[in-house]
């Protein structure tokens, strides 16, 4: 499949976006482990979410899908898991793949996490050492990637962990495994991740400690079914948000999205390169806080982005990119080495799309500098990446000529709809084969 993305002139328009996906991700997860039912409202019904439900229903928890975006899940309790008759195949998911693997380390039967080849390509040492300090037993493929196969019937014991690395999906990881060690579990963060794990604990019951830059739970405590209500996805607004502030004249509105301050790094990164971006009508959605966000089109300048910003907006950072090419002079990022172990290597993936369509990018290792200037048209690579394929299609909005985006099924496993949500604010976008 591929986009065809046709420079086009923006309309005012309200739209929406799909939930997020991980919180999606976490009332799956949670809701199974917790006891009574817990009522799911907003789900993203994306293929990396998919995927959990499908494996959470293989561990034996009884899960209803009565809508679209609804999800009723009837929790078996802490200990209520049943070993799966095969692998839990995790598709594309990192972040299920990371977060089971914390689930499972403390279950009576052995488990095996696999998924497709880009993630079976990812790293998973930074779980596994862990987890393993608590006591986990968990066999990798030689270089720590998945396969993961994760040893029943041990006993975990709490710990304290220093993350050398900011990763919500680490610390999340370790602090699911906490809740069936002995003892406290803690973890010390060296930059602000997201805290939706933490949120949800706390909504179903869990007493969750928090200092300044660490987290911690006690083992043992028993979660309570609730209402979750799902806020559209930040991630996938930062499209919208892009699209916009590129075009000539466009003021859009998206609403009811979450706007969890670990997430809103990409708000701030762009409101400080110029966009006109403002937050209405804030409220709180169960335990998020989410609100509408009102976007005009601007002019950006290019800067040196603050390194504090990067842990609050790491998936957003292909985007930022494309920002950073129509910007005027140059942007520098830096400490984003983090994005060369995603879905792809995404400062790579971004370079050589940039290049292709004329832009000037220099690459470091855990960085990158891009120079602003003006997109040509052309065919780029998306390698497989959803946020690549989205993000160089923003290209396409304000080029001399299209853009085509090879490769571009993977967006269905964060933004099913991407191609009917940009078109609904005018952008000329096409997707051809299957």
């Amino acid at each position: 499949m591929q986009f065809i993305v046709t420079p086009s002139p923006l309309q005012d328009a309200r739209v929406t976006v799909p939930g997020d996906k991980s919180v999606s991700h976490r009332s799956l997860m949670l809701g199974s482990i917790a006891e009574g039912r817990t009522e799911v409202s907003g789900f993203l019904a994306g293929e990396d979410c998919l995927a959990t439900l499908a494996a959470m229903r293989a561990l034996g928890v009884e899960i209803e899908q009565p809508g679209p975006t609804q999800m009723t899940i009837d929790g078996v309790g802490i200990h209520g898991l049943r070993e799966a008759s095969g692998d839990l195949d995790l598709g594309n998911s990192g972040t299920a793949m990371r977060l089971m693997a914390g689930l499972l380390a403390g279950q009576d039967f052995p488990s095996t996490l696999t998924g497709d080849d880009s993630l079976t390509g990812r790293p998973m040492s930074r779980i596994i050492r862990p987890l393993t300090m608590m006591g986990a037993a968990i066999e990798s493929d030689c270089d720590g990637t998945p396969p993961l196969q994760i040893a029943g019937g041990l006993a975990l014991k709490g710990i304290h962990y220093d993350m050398p690395v900011a990763s919500a999906q680490v610390k999340s990881s370790v602090l699911l495994a906490g809740l069936y060690a002995s003892g406290t579990t803690s973890v010390t963060e060296p930059a602000v991740t997201r805290d939706h794990t933490e949120r949800m604990l706390e909504s179903m019951g869990v007493v969750v400690g928090r200092a300044k830059g660490s987290v911690s739970v006690g083992g043992g405590q028993k979660l309570r079914g609730c209402q979750v209500d799902v806020p559209a996805d930040l991630s996938s607004a930062a499209f919208i948000l892009l699209a916009v502030v590129l075009a000539d004249k466009a003021d859009v509105l998206i609403t009811n999205v979450g706007v969890n301050p670990t997430r809103t790094g990409v708000i701030d990164i762009l409101q400080a390169m110029g966009a006109d971006i403002r937050l209405e009508n804030p409220q709180m959605l169960g335990e998020e806080p989410v609100a509408d966000i009102r976007v005009r089109s601007s002019q950006l300048k290019g800067g040196e982005v603050d390194p504090e910003l990067v842990s609050l907006a790491i998936d957003e950072f292909p985007v930022l990119f494309v920002a950073a090419a129509a910007a005027s002079g140059k942007t520098v990022f830096s400490g984003i080495g983090e994005l060369r172990v995603k879905e792809s290597d995404r400062i790579a993936a971004m370079a050589d799309g940039m290049r292709r369509l004329g832009i000037e990018v220099d690459e470091s290792q855990d960085g990158a500098v891009v120079h602003g200037g003006r997109f040509k048209g052309g065919t780029v690579e998306s390698f497989g990446d959803h946020r690549i394929a989205m993000s160089l299609a923003l290209a396409g909005t304000i080029a001399d000529s299209d853009v085509i985006v090879e490769d571009v099924a993977a967006v269905d496993t964060s933004f099913p709809g991407f191609a009917a949500s940009m078109a609904a604010i005018g952008v000329n976008i096409r997707v051809e084969g299957d």
